[in-house]
């Protein structure tokens, strides 16, 4: 799966896409990640790319021309039906565990599209036949991270990425509690310790247990 990031800040995702999981799912070639900066689309000598919005109103907003040039970029002559094309709002469809799923199961390129400021130009959504998209019901100082969520809850369902398939919560009994040794935790004088049943190597109440937590 092959990932364009349209951002002013990719150097925003050097830390995360250089560690753990998804720095080996990039080397084992698994996924592919691109940059596309709109100051480098725009004609502006000052590479300049937010303007005031029409109708009044704080801030600034993103210019359509130059992310509309930069996702062209990212488009290019690929075969429409493996292209998603992502526009971050607070009022769009909410991304979860089954969005992520069919994803990866459809596409081969996501493009995504990271507004900053007080937002992108609405045309750019419209001209692009984006889908809105949120991670939540709150709002960000950028498309950022929402990229980041998606590009690592995506990537970890790709078969390979992961060091065994039933690593996929989804996929395998697991409750929201785990544990590890010690067996008995000692902390500020009084004793925490494990679930009997996970001591018993009994798996069907363990796994019952993992299901419901009850016995």
């Amino acid at each position: 799966m092959h990932f364009h990031i349209i951002t002013l800040f990719p150097t925003a995702f050097d830390s995360y896409l250089n560690e753990s999981i998804i720095k080996r799912a990039i080397e084992r070639k698994k996924i592919q990640v691109s940059f596309y900066n709109p100051r480098d689309f725009t004609p502006d000598k000052w590479r300049r790319v937010d303007r005031r919005p029409y109708g009044g109103g704080p801030g600034m907003v993103l210019e359509p021309e130059s992310l509309l040039k930069a996702a062209q970029k990212a488009i290019g002559r690929k075969n429409p039906a493996t292209v998603k094309v992502l526009f971050f709002e607070p009022g769009g469809t909410q991304f979860d565990t089954a969005y992520a799923q069919q994803a990866t199961e459809t596409y081969k390129h996501i493009v995504m599209i990271c507004g900053r400021y007080e937002g992108v130009d609405a045309r750019v959504k419209y001209a692009l036949e984006a889908e809105a998209i949120t991670i939540g019901p709150y709002t960000l100082t950028g498309g950022e991270l929402p990229a980041m969520v998606i590009l690592d809850c995506m990537t970890r369902r790709l078969p390979g990425v992961l060091g065994h398939d039933e690593s996929i919560e989804e996929r395998r009994v697991a409750g929201s509690d785990v544990y590890t040794r010690p067996e008995v935790l000692m902390w500020k004088k009084k004793q925490y310790a494990v679930p009997k049943v996970l001591l018993s190597g009994h798996r069907a109440k363990i796994d019952k247990w993992k299901e419901d937590g009850t016995l």
